[in-house]
């Protein structure tokens, strides 16, 4: 994205996540207007500015895909892939603030009506298993399934396109849920997949540099990254909605980012899962802004 305009998306739906006990709905749907508040926006200086506002938050499981807010969400998506689709190109990177994770699944479809693309799908859980698997049934924690085909077709062929992404083109990054069951579906995958300490043994930059060169080696259009803030140090990260121990410092974030964003074929990103509900006093959001702002600024 070397020299290249931004346009910044704000899909701050939260349809994905189930009611947690601290609040009337999910707050990510906040995250937009909150980095705003603490000067993403004015340091990003974006093109452009597109906002689709949240829907309206249910607790609805949906019996034919055992998914929460299935319908809701798939018409979301819809109206996602219709903003990106023509933006997405060569000469302006789409950076998208959620929401959560399920907002991948809006990007999926534009990236697919556009052509084949990537994912380096950095997070600190897979988000690759099925609705039976699913305590919560929401589709933030099945996404990356989604995306690659598995689940219900009412969220994985909308337009008859499914798969958005083919496994073969994605690499799973940064999980820290190390139980067996729940990793054994994107081990089973074509996916690469590269959990926080596998990820860290086969070296950061390495394993940016053996994703470029499959987007390369599969003639792709280009790739997308979604970056789940759940990713970072629980220390440094805390305001998400399925905390976990450890997890990358901002030096190692800025070691995986700065190599994809400077690349040519990256056309776009998502920041997702930061709840401003669990920061009230804006502790954690003010040194992620400013260290994600580096890190973006540098790479255009």
């Amino acid at each position: 994205m070397t020299g290249h305009k931004i346009n910044l998306f704000e899909f701050p739906s939260n349809l994905g996540l189930k009611k947690t006990d601290y609040a009337i709905e999910p707050g990510v749907k906040k995250l937009p207007d909150w980095l705003k508040q603490f000067g993403f926006h004015d340091q990003i200086k974006p093109d452009k500015v597109v906002r689709l506002g949240p829907p309206v938050y249910t607790m609805l499981v949906d019996k034919a895909s055992q998914v929460r807010n299935a319908d809701a969400i798939a018409t979301y998506a819809k109206e996602q892939a219709a903003f990106l689709l023509n933006e997405i190109n060569s000469e302006i990177f789409q950076l998208i603030l959620g929401g959560d994770c399920s907002i991948l699944i809006g990007s999926a479809i534009a990236l697919r009506q556009k052509g084949a693309y990537g994912i380096f799908y950095l997070d600190g859980h897979t988000d690759f298993i099925w609705p039976e698997m699913s305590g919560t049934h929401g589709a933030a924690g099945m996404d990356l399934a989604i995306v690659a085909g598995h689940g219900h077709e009412k969220l994985t062929n909308i337009y008859n396109l499914k798969p958005y992404i083919q496994e073969e083109h994605i690499y799973c990054v940064g999980n820290r849920e190390y139980d067996a069951p729940y990793e054994k579906p994107v081990i089973d995958s074509n996916t690469a997949y590269f959990p926080l300490v596998r990820l860290r043994e086969n070296g950061l930059q390495h394993t940016v540099q053996q994703f470029l060169e499959m987007v390369e080696q599969n003639n792709l259009d280009g790739f997308f990254i979604h970056f789940d803030v759940d990713a970072l140090d629980d220390r440094i990260m805390p305001a998400v909605d399925s905390r976990t121990a450890d997890g990358l410092s901002f030096a190692e974030l800025a070691e995986i980012l700065a190599p994809l964003l400077s690349n040519e074929k990256a056309v776009g990103m998502e920041i997702t899962i930061l709840d401003p509900d669990l920061d009230k006093e804006g502790i954690y959001t003010r040194e992620f802004v400013n260290k994600l702002v580096q890190i973006i600024n540098s790479a255009t």
